[in-house]
């Protein structure tokens, strides 16, 4: 973990409610796809968690959604320097299967993006499911879809893609391993819809984001565990629903 100051570039609406911002500063603490940061916003008193879509040595990529007083100031935010804490949480291991689904719902559609980069660049086969309430809350189709070698993309109400849930198109392919973002009640669904193993990153609430609070804490298979610290990425095999 390393407390660094970064510098917004750029800062602009992409879908409906969702933001892109692209910062410059020390990247060198971000070390696996899923990881996460912890920002600093003036005038509140816990750092908002987001996960990391995209890094180089020199620029950070976060999408992150409106949803409350700090995503709502940060989306306001259209130069100036932040506070930020990166490297937080354990991140993907991709070592694991050729023929891979990367599925993200919603805001965790973000992190399957660096990802999927570095999933094609150890030449293996990758398709991407996309899942989204509708077509004015869909992203980043362009974006996957030049670096995998499909991109499917799901909406609850039909209004774009294939009508469903992000499962719905998962049913449909064959594949040896996957990987996961997305609210709760979606990843429960893809752990009952699939059959081989696969990795699962979990959003929730943090207090300090680096394993001191225990407030994030979760019960698995190989005891507790704290999402913040020793997640936010699970395998398949150690989940408790």
């Amino acid at each position: 973990m390393k407390q660094s100051i970064f510098s917004i570039i750029s800062n602009e609406k992409i879908a409906k409610d969702v933001f892109k911002m692209i910062l410059s500063g020390d990247t060198s603490d971000i070390t696996a796809s899923g990881q996460f940061v912890n920002i600093k916003i003036e005038g509140l008193y816990l750092r908002r968690p987001i996960s990391v879509c995209d890094y180089d040595s020199k620029t950070l990529t976060l999408i992150y959604k409106v949803v409350g007083n700090g995503t709502e100031q940060m989306s306001k935010m259209k130069c100036g320097n932040l506070d930020i804490l990166t490297g937080l949480g354990n991140g993907y291991n991709l070592d694991c299967g050729n023929n891979v689904l990367v599925i993200g719902g919603g805001v965790g559609v973000p992190p399957m993006f660096n990802l999927a980069k570095k999933l094609k660049a150890m030449n293996k086969k990758v398709v991407a499911i996309l899942g989204f309430n509708s077509s004015d809350d869909v992203f980043y189709e362009k974006d996957f879809s030049e670096i995998c070698d499909s991109v499917y993309i799901t909406t609850v109400d039909g209004s774009y893609g294939k009508k469903g849930f992000v499962t719905d198109a998962l049913k449909d392919l064959s594949y040896d391993y996957f990987y996961t973002c997305g609210p709760e009640p979606m990843l429960k669904a893809i752990y009952d819809a699939t059959s081989t193993s696969g990795q699962f990153s979990f959003e929730e609430r943090m207090g300090c984001g680096f394993g001191a609070c225990m407030g994030c804490s979760c019960k698995t298979k190989y005891g507790n565990k704290r999402i913040c610290k020793d997640g936010p990425v699970l395998v398949k095999e150690e989940i408790i629903w």
